[in-house]
């Protein structure tokens, strides 16, 4: 039986449940969490005295048995610092070798992972990232991993093209890693501190801002009354709220992890590869079968594990097709309102270098982030680029006197069969407890969902995150994180006819490691985009 849940409260609840099944489920270890205690003790301050006929002993008898104790608890203390996934011990084998591989088939690799101590770990949870690549060919392609948690794990990969391809596998986190991020996460909002700048004539008053602040001075709210999106500052005794003119923010040197739970994020610790003694391995074509032709890419299509490949530099949908489009017919009579953080800022920049007769509108305005509207008058192509509200992380300052929630923006939006919506949200969230990514979605979906009612012929896309760098501060923009926030994306915007754009099946088949992918990887997302539209 399926049960439709339309009450925001009560779907809001189930996105809380699914964001803890989706923790349990993926990353399932939540009976063996790595709870890693202080050494009392360091090894280089213990003194071996050794004296052949000591007088007298130097510290009082200790009883047998409380010696043993300490030693045993000592003892369980290494043994917790060596119990993590260990890419040495751990042991990747091929199932079913064969001498030819052909074009269309599946190649699967059993993982056996072991700790530091080369023991076989009885639980799963290690957030694993599999690719296939020929880089003379520039195709790729993502694997598929299942966790059967208890230590092994199933890798896929589909053999899309023929040539010589090599396989990976990176440990991005062990397990242990992704159950302390997923456990510090949900501690704090104090990870960036946001500075806010209040004008009044030529006098600035700057004061800290924040999505909690635990202060006792008096604070300026500034709430969407309809979804109870609030941010706060704290209120100048000169100037009045309504003065706030621009921001920026810093990370702060706050963590709620320990020493040792931060040593499995340290740069040595990320990323490694699990395969590096696998050789390429020849594909062929073999003269199989014409695969059957696929229906255009379009709206409410089925996604699949993985969700295509990258040939020749163009992305291949495994369910559907995508057409070479000429981008600037096709957005002929158009609007496209692309709303979201500045890796969708790369779509605006990407439709202005491509499209010659585009120009930019000055709209007046100072710092980082500035909104973006560009025109074409002879074809009548719109297109506009408008940063989400807070939080905005952004180390320089930038003006947040037009700023704006995008289900607000939404809410106020007409629509027409030409009008197109680009919504992206993630990665200025992953610093955050998880519960203010999902309200948000939830608020878009909402606006979105009431946008479709009064204008069905609209076109709403959503762009998921794109993967990032593997080392940048790792317990605040992890794509761990990310990678929840993908999935919860998902599952909220399934039952609207809107469009997704995997950009994290596609950057992850690149291989990027960018926040900002290079401009073939724009070029395919935005290829996308023009397919669903016309």
């Amino acid at each position: 039986m399926t049960m439709r849940i339309t009450n925001r409260k009560s779907r809001l609840v189930l996105l809380f449940i699914l964001a803890s099944w989706i923790t349990f489920t993926v990353f399932q270890n939540s009976t063996k969490l790595w709870t890693v205690r202080k050494l009392p003790i360091s090894l280089h301050h213990w003194n071996f005295i050794m004296k052949s006929c000591p007088e007298a002993p130097l510290h009082p008898a200790v009883s047998p048995t409380e010696t043993e104790l300490r030693i045993k608890g000592i003892m369980e203390k290494l043994d917790q610092l060596s119990s993590t996934t260990s890419t040495t011990h751990s042991k990747a084998t091929l199932l079913s070798p064969q001498d030819t591989y052909c074009r269309g088939d599946q190649l699967d690799v059993l993982l056996e992972v072991r700790d530091h101590l080369g023991r076989r770990k009885e639980y799963g949870g290690d957030f694993l990232r599999a690719r296939m690549s020929s880089p003379a060919l520039k195709a790729g392609a993502s694997g598929k991993v299942t966790d059967f948690n208890n230590g092994t794990y199933l890798v896929g990969f589909t053999l899309f093209w023929g040539g010589r391809v090599s396989l990976s596998l990176l440990l991005i986190l062990p397990s242990e890693g992704v159950s302390a991020l997923w456990r510090a996460r949900k501690q704090g909002y104090d990870r960036v501190i946001f500075t806010g700048q209040f004008a009044r004539g030529t006098s600035h008053v700057n004061t800290d801002c924040a999505l909690v602040l635990n202060s006792s001075a008096e604070l300026c709210e500034y709430l969407d009354s309809r979804d109870q999106d609030a941010f706060y500052c704290v209120k100048s005794p000169y100037i009045p709220c309504a003065a706030l003119t621009h921001m920026h923010s810093e990370n702060k040197e706050v963590s709620y992890l320990s020493k040792q739970e931060r040593s499995l994020l340290e740069r040595s610790n990320v990323g490694i590869e699990m395969m590096e003694k696998f050789d390429a391995i020849t594909v062929s074509k073999c003269n199989k079968k014409t695969a059957p032709m696929k229906k255009k890419c379009k709206f409410g299509m089925a996604s699949t594990i993985p969700s295509g490949h990258v040939w020749k530099d163009t992305w291949n949908p495994v369910s559907c097709s995508l057409a070479p489009i000429e981008m600037k017919e096709c957005l002929r009579g158009k609007f496209i309102h692309l709303m979201a953080d500045s890796t969708i800022c790369q779509w605006m920049e990407y439709f202005k270098s491509s499209i010659n007769t585009l120009k930019s509108v000055d709209l007046h305005e100072f710092g980082k982030f500035q909104n973006q509207f560009a025109v074409d008058l002879d074809k009548n192509i719109n297109i506009q680029w408008q940063k989400h509200g807070y939080p905005l992380i952004g180390s320089l300052t930038y003006s947040v006197k037009e700023i704006e929630y995008i289900a607000r923006v939404t809410d106020r939006t007409g629509g027409e069969k030409n009008t197109i919506i680009v919504i992206s949200l993630g990665q200025h969230f992953r610093p955050f407890p998880i519960d203010v990514f999902i309200r948000r979605a939830l608020s878009v979906h909402d606006a979105v969902q009431h946008l479709l009612l009064r204008s069905p012929d609209t076109k709403v896309i959503i762009k998921a995150e794109n993967i990032r760098e593997m080392h940048n501060d790792v317990e605040r923009f992890s794509d761990f994180h990310g990678y929840i926030q993908y999935l919860a994306i998902k599952d909220i915007f399934q039952d609207l006819n809107v469009g997704i754009i995997d950009a994290w099946e596609i950057t992850t088949t690149y291989g990027t490691d960018n926040v900002h992918p290079p401009q073939s990887v724009v070029r395919n997302q935005i290829n996308i985009l023009l397919n669903f539209i016309c």
